[in-house]
């Protein structure tokens, strides 16, 4: 038995004791919030990338699929023109598309939604997004416009919310929700096949101005893919031509070569898209053709002051049309 001092002594040690391990638990989840606190500020919380436009220097349909689709052989090329892309992380649980063009949906049916919605799901992420979209690429003009913004999502995902995946990680998520995304995710030139999502980088071809028109008119791809009738047609596109001259660095070479496919239906349903592309010829262009399934086409300049006259023309001529000067985009330019 302990005696009456023996006891106050022990009491106190205890309660000392008890004191240490409350301080002591107190300070370390001070520190734990602290360190949570540091890794919220360090954790990007926004994010904005350039969504580049496409156009198809060559386009070739081989034929088509049992499934509905056609199997193409093609040459892609980014282009300068670039939509803004813009991701902000929300404590809420939604996705929230702002954009001030009235062409595009912002619910459910945004390609840019889909590819927030998927990351979400198949990466179990819990917090929301916000995408700011603004838009540069005409809507509806066969560049790629939906695609290049759907791919800028799925990439400023995988750095909004530091998931590590690689390009082709996200190439096989974007195949999911359309056959160009893959490319938009890889950019610069590329060799594309089977439906567009097997690609083969390529060089960037020589430097050039190009002025690219789209007319106001709007092309149903659905319908030029229906009434496009291989067995009837007497040539296709030179796509090993293409790729040696872009191998060569011969924008002659390349630019003798560029052909559509595609053309043959779109531009015998709108005689807008020939009397562009003989517009540019007559400007100086070295040539010109549709881009993707139309309507814009596209015109390539070796001097700037020929593609401006061009520009100032086409924008007379065609008032309610979307008239732009770029130039080609490469990987190099990152």
């Amino acid at each position: 038995m302990c005696g009456g001092a023996e006891r106050k002594n022990f009491l106190s040690a205890l309660k000392l004791t008890e004191a240490s391990g409350l301080y002591y638990n107190k300070y370390n989840l001070c520190i734990q919030n602290t360190k949570r606190a540091e890794m919220g500020r360090n954790m990007k919380r926004e994010i904005t990338l350039k969504a580049h436009g496409k156009i198809n220097l060559g386009l070739d349909v081989l034929r088509r699929l049992e499934n509905g689709y056609h199997e193409l052989r093609m040459i892609m090329q980014s282009v300068k023109l670039a939509d803004e892309v813009g991701l902000k992380r929300l404590e809420t649980d939604e996705i929230r598309i702002k954009t001030g063009c009235s062409k595009i949906p912002c619910g459910k049916h945004n390609l840019a939604y889909k590819a927030a919605r998927l990351m979400r799901e198949n990466y179990k992420i819990t917090e929301g997004v916000e995408i700011t979209i603004e838009k540069k690429i005409p809507v509806g003009a066969g560049m790629a416009g939906g695609s290049a913004d759907c791919a800028a999502v799925l990439k400023g995902m995988n750095g909004l919310f530091e998931l590590g995946l690689t390009e082709e990680e996200l190439k096989k998520e974007g195949v999911k929700l359309g056959a160009d995304v893959p490319f938009c995710i890889m950019e610069g030139t590329a060799l594309s096949e089977g439906i567009g999502e097997a690609l083969t980088k390529l060089e960037t071809p020589p430097e050039c101005i190009l002025l690219l028109a789209k007319p106001d008119i709007e092309v149903s791809t659905a319908y030029v893919y229906q009434n496009l009738h291989l067995e009837r047609l007497e040539r296709h596109p030179d796509i090993d031509g293409i790729m040696k001259a872009i191998n060569e660095g011969s924008l002659e070479e390349l630019c003798t070569r560029l052909e559509n496919v595609l053309e043959s239906v779109t531009g015998a349903e709108y005689p807008v898209i020939g009397e562009m592309e003989e517009l540019m010829k007559a400007e100086g262009a070295l040539q010109a053709v549709m881009s993707g399934s139309g309507p814009t086409v596209f015109g390539i300049f070796r001097e700037k002051e020929k593609a401006e006259r061009a520009e100032r023309k086409m924008k007379e001529k065609y008032p309610a049309g979307e008239v732009f000067l770029s130039g080609f985009w490469g990987r190099e330019a990152r």
